[in-house]
C-alpha cells in the first residue's frame, strides 16, 4: 500500500502560538507542530512541512492570502493532499482564495483541509491537538475541494465564516 502523500502547510495563528516568559505574550516565534505530529500515530501518511508563514492571521495582508493559495496550488502538484494550518481570524479568507485560484486553474482536483485552534497548543485545554488530527485524517477521504475541520465538524468553502459567539466555524447559505 502507497503512503498518502501530504503536505502540511504552516502560516502560523494560535495554534502556534507559544508564551514568552520575559515578555509574557503568547506569540508565534516557534512553530509547535513538530511537537503535536510527534504525539501523534500516523501510520500510512507521509507528511511534508511547509513552514510558509509565522503570523497572527489578523496580521496577515491580501497577499499573504495570496501567497498561501500559492503554495497550496504548487504543494497539490506531488502530494495527494493538503492541511494548512492557519489562524481562525482569517481562515475564511485563505479558503475562498484558495478555492478562487484552484478553480481557475480547472480544479480543485484534491482535498485542501485548513484548521487552527481557538486556544493555543501550550494551554491545557487546547482544541489543536484534536483539530490538527481531525484534520490529517479527513484530508485523506474527502472528495476534492476546499474544506476547514475543526471540533468534529467538517465545512466546505465557499461560504464558511468564523461564528464568535460559538467559537467555531459555519457554513452560510
Amino acid at each position: 500500500m502507497t503512503a498518502f502523500r501530504l503536505s502540511l502547510i504552516s502560516t502560523g495563528g494560535t495554534i502556534e502560538k507559544t508564551y514568552d516568559e520575559l515578555s509574557g505574550i503568547l506569540a508565534n516565534r516557534v512553530s509547535v507542530l513538530d511537537m503535536m505530529l510527534a504525539a501523534l500515530e500516523l501510520r500510512g501518511v507521509r507528511i511534508d512541512r511547509v513552514a510558509l508563514m509565522s503570523k497572527d492571521s489578523l496580521d496577515m495582508t491580501a497577499a499573504d492570502h495570496e501567497a498561501i493559495a500559492e503554495c497550496v496550488e504548487r504543494e497539490l502538484g506531488w502530494h495527494d493532499g493538503a492541511v494548512v494550518v492557519h489562524g481562525t481570524d482569517r481562515l475564511a479568507v485563505s479558503g475562498e482564495a484558495i478555492l478562487k485560484r484552484l478553480r481557475a486553474a480547472g480544479g480543485p482536483h484534491k482535498a485542501v483541509v485548513l484548521t487552527g485552534a481557538m486556544r493555543p497548543y501550550e494551554l491545557r485545554r487546547s482544541d489543536a491537538p484534536q483539530n490538527l488530527t481531525e484534520a490529517l485524517a479527513v484530508v485523506q477521504v474527502l472528495p476534492p475541494g476546499v474544506y476547514v475541520a475543526m471540533h468534529n465538524q467538517v465545512l466546505g468553502f465557499p461560504g464558511v465564516t468564523k461564528d464568535s459567539a460559538q467559537g467555531t466555524f459555519v457554513k452560510n447559505g
